[in-house]
């Protein structure tokens, strides 16, 4: 009853056809009229030159009618809350949700919805107490490094992972070398 959606930008899947203003607007109407909600990732880490862009991204979504923004930036969660108090606004799993003290907070800043790091196991899952709605994903990328926090393909490909645009360098073949042999 709900789908996800990126935008052109700031969506943490940046080499997929993402959706522009237009398509965007399309979308959320053909959802509307089948009564499924749209959530709209914003969920990559914000330069501070691109913090105002992201804010007005997330106004127009407000603005078109999006039912949720999924969002990585604390700060960007907090704009978002004083400036739409009714929009539920998601922790994306890039936002580091492993425990109860991180996932308070959240709750605290307002958030509805904690998408749960991928890391966790179903018992860490289950020991998480907070009243909070939890989202867990079950397939995905696969990722062996750690949601929102991979450097590797940056250092490796000149791309972050971080902000949508993985190499996927963790997939790739290596040899462990020891002494140079």
């Amino acid at each position: 009853n709900s789908v996800y959606l990126g935008a052109s930008s700031f969506s943490a899947r940046a080499k997929a056809t993402n959706f522009d203003d237009s398509k965007l607007l399309e979308a959320i109407k053909y959802a509307k009229l089948r009564n499924v909600s749209v959530h709209l990732a914003l969920n990559t880490l914000i330069k501070n030159e691109e913090f105002e862009e992201a804010v007005n991204l997330a106004v127009k979504a407000y603005n078109i009618g999006v039912d949720a923004i999924i969002v990585q930036d604390i700060g960007l969660i907090k704009v978002v809350r004083e400036k739409f108090p009714n929009l539920e606004v998601h922790a994306s799993t890039q936002c580091h949700n492993y425990n109860e003290e991180g996932i308070n907070l959240l709750k605290e800043l307002g958030i509805t919805r904690v998408v749960l790091a991928r890391e966790l196991s179903l018992t860490e899952i289950n020991n998480i107490k907070i009243d909070i709605e939890k989202e867990v994903f079950i397939h995905g990328a696969l990722c062996v490094s750690y949601s929102g926090c991979c450097l590797f393909s940056s250092l490796n490909g000149g791309r972050s992972g971080n902000r949508g645009e993985c190499v996927g360098s963790c997939r790739l073949p290596y040899k462990l070398i020891e002494n140079n042999q």
